[in-house]
C-alpha cells in the first residue's frame, strides 16, 4: 500500500509584518493633528513691574477648598460674579479682580469663577497666591 505523505500546516509568512507595522505608524504619525487647547489667555506683566493701586479699584475674590465664594468678604454664588462683576466695571472702569483660591481647592470651581469674569468681560484678572 501506498502511504500519503501528510503536509505541513500551511503558516503566514510573518517575515513581513515588522514592516507592515513600522508603515501604518509612520502613516499614522504622519496624518495626524494635534490639536493644541488654547487654554486661558494670560498676559503677565514685566519682570520687576511694581505699580500701586488703590484699594477702590481692587475686588477679592476668594475661593475656598469647598468651592463656595467670598466676594469682597460676602458670600456670594458663582453664578451671580458675572453680574456683580459688570456693575462694578461700570462704576470704575479700573476695576481690578483679585481671584484668590485655597490649596485644595477643585480646579472646576476656580476656572467657573474666571469663566464668570471672562463673560463679565473683565480685562484686569489678578491671580493671587493660594495661601488662605
Amino acid at each position: 500500500m501506498f502511504k500519503k505523505k501528510r503536509r505541513g500546516l500551511d503558516e503566514i509568512n510573518s517575515s513581513s509584518m515588522a514592516d507592515i507595522a513600522f508603515l501604518l505608524l509612520v502613516f499614522f504619525l504622519v496624518t495626524t493633528t494635534i490639536s493644541m487647547d488654547k487654554g486661558i489667555n494670560i498676559v503677565l506683566p514685566a519682570d520687576g513691574e511694581q505699580k500701586e493701586i488703590p484699594k477702590s479699584n481692587i475686588t477679592n475674590i476668594l475661593i475656598n477648598e469647598s468651592g463656595k465664594v467670598l466676594l469682597d468678604d460676602n458670600p456670594t454664588l458663582v453664578k451671580d460674579i458675572k453680574g456683580i462683576a459688570e456693575r462694578k466695571m461700570a462704576s470704575n472702569d479700573k476695576m481690578i479682580f483679585s481671584v484668590q483660591s485655597h490649596s485644595k481647592t477643585k480646579y472646576n470651581d476656580y476656572l467657573k469663577v474666571l469663566d464668570q469674569l471672562k463673560m463679565a468681560k473683565a480685562s484686569r484678572i489678578s491671580i493671587a497666591n493660594p495661601d488662605m
